[in-house]
Formats: C-alpha cells, structure tokens, sequence
C-alpha cells in the first residue's frame, strides 16, 4: 500500500464534553476532537449525542479547554 494516496490525519485537541447521557463512557467525553470544531457528534449506543461548542469562552492566548455542550441525540438510519 503506497501511503502517499493516504490523507493526512485532521489536527486534533482535547476538550470537554458536558452534558448528555449518564452513561456515555468517559473515554468518549475525552476523545479528540477535530480543531476549530463547533459542533461534535459521538456515537453511543446506535444513534449519536450531539454537542455544540459554547459560544462564551473567551479568545486569548491562555490554554484553556473548549467546552462542548449537549444538544441532542439522534439515531442511526438502518
């Protein structure tokens, strides 16, 4: 397999997910999530929990971890 014909992986963060399920497993609320994201989806138990980046959080130069919130779920088509 040439890995030339392979696309480069998307650059990933962390940030927190808040909301939601109680039984959405922690390792899904810390995944990666793609940079300059505002809306994430994750799969969890055959539909998906949506969350969007909230809109407060400042812009400066400090590292702080961007907050996703809970907005919906939905299922997925068969």
């Amino acid at each position: 397999m040439d890995d030339l014909t392979e696309a480069p992986p998307a650059p990933r963060f962390d940030g927190m997910l808040i909301g939601g399920p109680a039984d959405l497993p922690p390792e899904a609320r810390a995944a990666a999530i793609v940079a300059d994201a505002t809306r994430v989806k994750v799969p969890h138990l055959g539909g998906y929990e949506h969350f969007e980046r909230a809109d407060d959080q400042p812009d400066d130069d400090e590292r702080q971890v961007p907050e996703f919130h809970w907005t919906m779920r939905t299922r997925i088509a068969e």
